[in-house]
């Protein structure tokens, strides 16, 4: 029986970071069946250390035998040992210091990942790009978004850590307000029309409730700053989408779970 062609290929390759003086592992999975090179998109993921448990390169041959995903090039990108330093918000440090290289982690993302990418594979210009990540990778997909909205259309938030703040929540004078990060750039930013937002939470990420209101904080925190997103302007619904899986945990399987929900929200094919 002759077998099915793949639809995806996987390639792994190891790049000399300068700007984070370290070696990062990034694991592509190119489509395979795209006559116009101009019709891609370009995902990048953070934490790509967990697409192989995600099942990331069957779930995309899955979506594209089923003519469900239009052309997405999706880039893994490992994490390294200073994760929590490297993911975080670039313009401010959270109350540990934490994020302390968020910024050169932006500029590898801009100097070096990207120009490679266009590089290895000949691919001049994306039809767009997108950022997505879980946890702590996704409230560094967000910031690197939507600090440089000129290069990105969408951003995907798995369990994002939105309570990043400025000041520890046992700190008598901290104010969800005023205190959470993200929140308040979101807050002090400006309305992209362009910009599209993707959001995941599990009803069971967490059971810290620092509020008492009855909702796990990462569930508050996420809403919050949708709420934030929609007093700029944007509309739930026509640019947000939100997931809450109320048997969802804080793991790749809930995330995974997600995937394709967000792969079609974002390149669904809209020709068949």
């Amino acid at each position: 029986m002759q077998e099915t062609p793949a639809h995806v290929l996987p390639e792994s390759v190891e790049l000399l970071s300068e700007a984070l003086d370290r070696k990062v592992i990034v694991d592509f999975y190119l489509p395979t069946d795209v006559p116009d090179s101009t019709g891609i998109s370009l995902l990048l993921i953070n934490d790509g250390q967990d697409m192989e448990k995600l099942e990331l390169a069957s779930m995309l041959e899955e979506l594209y035998a089923a003519r469900s995903l239009e052309p997405l090039l999706c880039v893994g990108i490992t994490a390294g040992v200073e994760r929590k330093m490297e993911y975080g918000t670039a313009k401010i440090l959270d109350y540990k210091g934490r994020g302390a290289k968020a910024r050169l982690y932006t500029d590898f993302i801009f100097e070096e990942l990207i120009p490679f990418v266009h590089r290895n594979y000949n691919i001049p210009s994306f039809k767009e790009k997108a950022f997505a990540g879980f946890s702590l990778g996704g409230l560094s997909a967000l910031d690197i978004v939507w600090n440089h909205p000129q290069h990105f259309s969408k951003v995907g938030v798995f369990s994002g850590s939105l309570w990043w703040r400025t000041k520890d929540q046992n700190d008598k004078t901290y104010s969800d307000d005023r205190d959470r990060i993200m929140q308040q750039q979101i807050r002090a930013g400006k309305y992209y029309p362009w910009l599209k937002f993707f959001f995941e939470c599990g009803a069971g990420d967490e059971e810290e409730d620092r509020n008492n209101n009855g909702i796990i904080d990462s569930i508050d925190d996420t809403l919050d700053l949708i709420k934030e997103l929609a007093a700029k302007g944007y509309d739930l619904g026509k640019d947000i989408h939100y997931l809450q899986i109320e048997d969802g945990k804080h793991d790749v399987e809930t995330w995974a779970r997600a995937m394709p929900e967000f792969l079609k929200w974002g390149w669904g094919n809209r020709v068949d």
